[in-house]
């Protein structure tokens, strides 16, 4: 069965996070994804992360970080340094729809494998350009990593505990978010562009994106809230400064996220509780009310919540409809019923490891299904495969590219 993208081939000269995740979902939906690496080292995530065993407990060289971005891919070394590396990849260039590259704004030119360059090339290519301030601007020359685009964009001024409560102060989120947003805005750019030369203009484009801008925009809500009242958002933990209850709550064995989301669902709430007499008290009858007054509301909720268990309130909030949820760790995450049958957690046969987990991609497309093809890919796996099926290079070529350190 024909996938979404399985008409379309994409060249990704990009490492870390963001721009392989995006080149891992477009892989997912079918498109030939060839990854550009470097001869003997390779992206900079084969090197971070915990070492995958194999079937007999060794230690392999792939990494965690690296099997969590670059499934479905072809892996090709090239020397982006050398002239003649620099001509495989325009060759490959010829040949392909969409490029990814994540390397600090300006840097390709050099190299001449900048759009300008190679849209003389290839007029259709779309090419998609990933970096932490963008391609312009007094701060588009600095590098950065994700924790600098958390502080900067304002998520963790917001995000933890206040300052009079224990470990309070700013947090960062525990995942490389504002990489991993990038990608998603990426390809979003990546698959208009697609749309738009295929049904209107019949040519690629340049998109430039930054996760600095992506991380601001994906809490524009909250940027909102600000921009509307002038009030300042404030670190309040699990807590949120508009709706009430919607936090989590201490019980007898560990902690549940409740999310009180009208006035119908608090009032079952409370008569839950045993406190029915709170639905009707002036301070908390409506939700702005209650948001206003939650330091008054909260402390009465924990003292009958910290009673019993989480499978206790959550089974009864549940035939509420009242939504909540334990806060999970990772030995828990994947017991999860839900996540079970969703088949979020699946296994690829890899050429070292053997059975390798990965998060399944959340798609579920009735026409187009996502689909597995390859595993993530060993070093220079497809070099030979690729040179000889795409630029129709023999074996003695690619054997005298290795040889000088092209390939």
């Amino acid at each position: 069965m024909a996938q979404s993208l399985s008409h379309i081939r994409v060249l990704d000269l990009s490492r870390v996070f963001s721009g392989p995740w995006t080149g891992q979902m477009l892989a997912d939906l079918g498109a030939d994804v060839i990854k550009v690496e470097r001869p003997g080292r390779g992206d900079d995530v084969r090197q971070q992360g915990y070492r995958a065993k194999d079937e007999q407990g060794n230690e392999t060289a792939e990494t965690s970080s690296f099997l969590a971005m670059n499934r479905g891919k072809r892996s090709v070394s090239i020397n982006m340094s050398t002239p003649e590396g620099q001509n495989l990849i325009k060759e490959l260039v010829k040949q392909s729809d969409v490029l990814i590259e994540n390397f600090k704004a300006g840097d390709l030119v050099r190299y001449g494998l900048d759009y300008e360059s190679l849209k003389q090339l290839n007029p259709r290519l779309i090419y998609c350009s990933i970096t932490g301030f963008g391609q312009s601007g007094p701060y588009s020359h600095r590098p950065g990593y994700d924790p600098i685009f958390q502080s900067m964009s304002g998520l963790m001024s917001m995000t933890g505990n206040p300052p009079d409560q224990p470990g309070g102060g700013p947090q960062k989120v525990g995942y490389a978010v504002s990489d991993l947003t990038a990608g998603f805005y990426a390809i979003i750019g990546i698959l208009a562009a697609l749309n738009h030369r295929d049904a209107i203009s019949g040519e690629g484009q340049y998109i430039d994106i930054a996760l600095f801008d992506a991380q601001l925009a994906s809490i524009g809500h909250i940027a909102m809230n600000y921009l509307i009242s002038g009030i300042v958002p404030q670190r309040m933990g699990t807590a949120s400064p508009i709706t009430c209850p919607y936090q989590a709550f201490e019980c007898t064995d560990g902690h549940l996220m409740i999310a009180v989301g009208n006035d119908s669902q608090f009032r079952q709430f409370v008569e839950l509780l045993g406190l029915p007499e709170l639905a009707d008290d002036p301070r908390f009858t409506i939700n702005r009310l209650r948001a206003q007054n939650q330091k008054v509301l909260i402390p009465m909720l924990e003292g009958v919540i910290k009673t019993n268990t989480v499978k206790y309130w959550q089974e009864r909030l549940d035939a509420m409809n009242v939504p909540c949820g334990p806060i999970n760790d990772f030995s828990q995450v994947f017991e999860d019923p839900q996540l079970q049958h969703r088949n979020m957690l699946i296994h690829i046969e890899h050429s070292t490891v053997g059975q390798i987990p990965q998060i399944a991609n959340p798609l579920k497309m009735s026409a187009t299904p996502v689909s597995y093809n390859r595993p993530p890919p060993t070093l220079s796996q497809h070099t030979d495969e690729v040179l000889g099926e795409l630029l129709g290079l023999d074996p003695a070529a690619i054997a005298d590219l290795k040889a000088r350190g092209i390939t």
